[in-house]
């Protein structure tokens, strides 16, 4: 966290906030052009963003054709420049704007960049369309051409050329390259270079016209540059008022980031419109980290990345203290709240699952899978993959021998719901009680507990853990067959997990990279989309309704669990939250915590998956529940995932395999984390 800032404000977590604007321009009238982009200007400027980029030679508009080559017309642009570079003389706020620039005998279609009065730079077109309706390169040259590297221009000594980057001194991460229009349609775009040689936010000034299908396809172009380059891409397209004498114009803007859309203006718009959006450069650049082949690519054309010049500034950011962000950040980060993309989520997922299991049957030449199913959610999806893993291997359900154990504190609704799925799945059922071999086992140990005299501890639990596993390992000795582990990811990263037995060994693991809050939309969705023999998909509803319990103490109510996992360990909504970002970006609990209280701040606000009961979460509790994440994940937790069994990656959230996403060593200490938690506030 940033300490020049307060908590509340976005700036103090390594976002920057960007605009893209389409000013309503006049063709050939520079004066009312830089009037409509300065009233742009000063809107991006209220809403305190660093950055606003406009159209293509917005200061004169792009449909000039050959009166560009008209003096009156390029004097009234440079004019017009210097009217919109001193708007910004008291801003934080630096503009990019488009215009025709006279350069050493030649005229270039240019990229302006202003800011406190002055002209930072100015960026020629390197590529120029001179096919279909495009004749740029009758009025102009590309930035190849150019020899001279600064010039002269409103008084001052101005870098010139495609190879500057522009840095701001007091926003860390903050490093931009603009391009212009079809620079960005070419094979090999010269902002894929500049991200090469670090600019983590690219700006193209486009006019692209707007013809049948190519609003999609700007959204793909967009959308995979910034993906591939590992940055975000501003796109602002010239709108209204562009002359119509051959061509339409529909005035697109984008704001993408990492291959996610931000923001989009409104298209066919009669008047000028502004969009902002809220860029995490600190995700870009540990995306960029973390991606060792981006700075192997770097290396790999050291020439043309060696080529870019450094152009700083100082913004002189003084954001005020609260600086709500700006963005979409879902809840439940592995369960899109879309429903069709959750389906699409859900499904693959499931493939993934049964093709993982599958190939692991396939290859070893066995025909049996043993597995323990409790009645509760994990154990559930679990049998559910191995079905479909049947099926797919043309193979009898029989071939799946699934067991419930029922111990001392199996309530009367697992057990019912247990059996009910295993005859629904028309699986090989078994029913072994092992209450009495548990007690042998405290006998034998010298544990003090009788059923008249109980002592519930954490040798007691762990004895029912370990008698499940052992039955289910003798099982499969016995049968052929190989134990399918039921344990899931968020347990992984909690270490809520028996080491050794239970839900933590087995011979593969189905559900090791799939967090809780996933797993139960995998069940709905199987619940609400396969056919399932009667009362199959009842049975799953009745699992989703059930309180998610390790039933290993008994509780007052023998039909119902008696303990409540999340009672003692946390929601695990914020817990996959926390692992989400901690796992997949390496974000300090601060960032967690202020995007925790962004997301989950107003339950009232987005859309909530089904079945999900709406709840908001203030800071304390976001605090509060984050300290125990971080110190069960780092400092208590990490043996039991050194050894975890082999086990499907499914998602890019990550997986917690030793042989995957995370190595990490099991006796590190967690003192810095729990240092950074302190730094949230305490209050709501």
């Amino acid at each position: 966290m940033d300490s020049r800032f307060p908590f509340d404000n976005l700036y103090a977590h390594g976002y920057a906030r960007v605009a893209v604007g389409v000013p309503r321009c006049r063709v050939a009238d520079p004066d009312y052009n830089a009037g409509q982009t300065i009233a742009l200007l000063q809107e991006a400027a209220r809403r305190h963003a660093v950055l606003v980029a406009f159209p293509e030679l917005g200061l004169s508009a792009y449909t000039c054709d050959d009166l560009f080559h008209q003096d009156a017309l390029l004097d009234a642009c440079e004019t017009a420049l210097q009217r919109v570079a001193e708007a910004t003389r008291s801003m934080v706020t630096v503009a990019i704007v488009g215009l025709p620039l006279r350069v050493g005998g030649a005229l270039y279609n240019c990229a302006a960049v202003v800011q406190r009065g002055r002209v930072l730079g100015i960026v020629p077109k390197s590529y120029l369309p001179n096919y279909g309706e495009f004749y740029e390169a009758r009025q102009f040259v590309p930035a190849g051409y150019a020899v001279a590297k600064q010039i002269r221009l409103l008084d001052q000594d101005v870098p010139f050329g495609a190879d500057l980057i522009f840095e701001a001194d007091d926003l860390p991460g903050l490093r931009f390259h603009a391009e212009i229009c079809e620079d960005v349609w070419v094979p090999i775009p010269p902002s894929s270079f500049a991200a090469l040689a670090g600019a983590t936010v690219l700006v193209n000034l486009s006019a692209s016209n707007i013809t049948l299908g190519k609003s999609d396809y700007r959204h793909q172009l967009v959308g995979l540059h910034s993906a591939r380059c590992l940055a975000a891409y501003l796109y602002t397209s010239a709108g209204a008022g562009e002359s119509t004498t051959d061509l339409a114009w529909d005035g697109q803007a984008l704001i993408a980031e990492n291959g996610e859309l931000l923001a989009e203006s409104e298209r066919f718009s009669d008047s000028a419109h502004l969009v902002t959006a809220d860029i995490d450069l600190d995700r870009l650049l540990r995306e960029r980290m973390r991606q060792t082949s981006y700075t192997q690519g770097a290396q790999r054309h050291a020439d043309e990345v060696a080529r870019f010049r450094i152009q700083r500034c100082t913004l002189g950011l003084a954001a005020p203290a609260v600086l709500p962000l700006e963005r979409r950040v879902e809840r439940f980060p592995y369960v899109p709240s879309d429903p069709a993309r959750r389906d699409e989520r859900c499904r693959e997922v499931y493939d993934i699952q049964v093709q993982a299991l599958t190939q692991r049957l396939s290859a070893s030449g066995i025909e049996k899978v043993v597995i323990g199913v409790s009645g509760g959610l994990d154990s559930t999806h679990a049998l559910l993959v191995c079905a479909r893993a049947m099926d797919r291997l043309r193979r009898p359900r029989s071939h799946i021998l699934a067991v419930t154990m029922p111990g001392f504190a199996t309530s009367a609704r697992t057990l019912d719901q247990a059996e009910r799925l295993m005859r629904a799945i028309g699986c090989d059922a078994r029913t072994i009680d092992i209450r009495a071999s548990c007690r042998q086992m405290l006998a034998d140990i010298g544990h003090p507990h009788r059923d008249d005299q109980p002592q519930y501890d954490i040798t007691y639990e762990n004895v029912q853990a370990g008698e499940r596993t052992s039955h289910l390992f003798r099982l499969a000795n016995l049968h052929g067959a190989i134990v399918v582990g039921t344990g899931d990811l968020s347990e992984l990263a909690l270490g809520w997990c028996t080491y050794g037995v239970g839900d933590h060994m087995s011979h593969y693991n189905v559900n090791a990279s799939v967090p809780k809050t996933l797993i139960k939309h995998l069940v709905r969705w199987v619940a609400e989309t396969q056919h399932l023999a009667e009362g199959g998909a009842q049975v799953l509803l009745d699992v989703l309704a059930t309180e998610i319990s390790p039933e290993l103490v008994p509780g007052s109510n023998a039909d119902q669990p008696g303990q409540s996992t999340e009672d003692v360990i946390g929601p695990y909504a914020l817990h996959d939250f926390s692992l989400y970002y901690i796992l997949r970006f390496g974000f300090a609990p601060t960032k967690v915590a202020f995007l925790a209280r962004h997301a989950w701040r107003d339950a009232s606000v987005g859309r909530w998956p089904a079945g999900v009961r709406p709840i908001a979460y203030g800071l304390a509790d976001i605090k509060r529940h984050l300290k125990t994440f971080v110190w069960r994940f780092f400092k208590t937790s990490q043996f039991k995932r050194s050894c975890v069994p082999n086990a499907p990656k499914v998602g890019s959230g990550g997986s917690l395999s030793p042989r995957g996403d995370w190595r990490a060593p099991s006796d590190s200490e967690a003192a810095v984390w729990l240092a950074d938690v302190e730094r949230i506030p305490d209050g709501d």
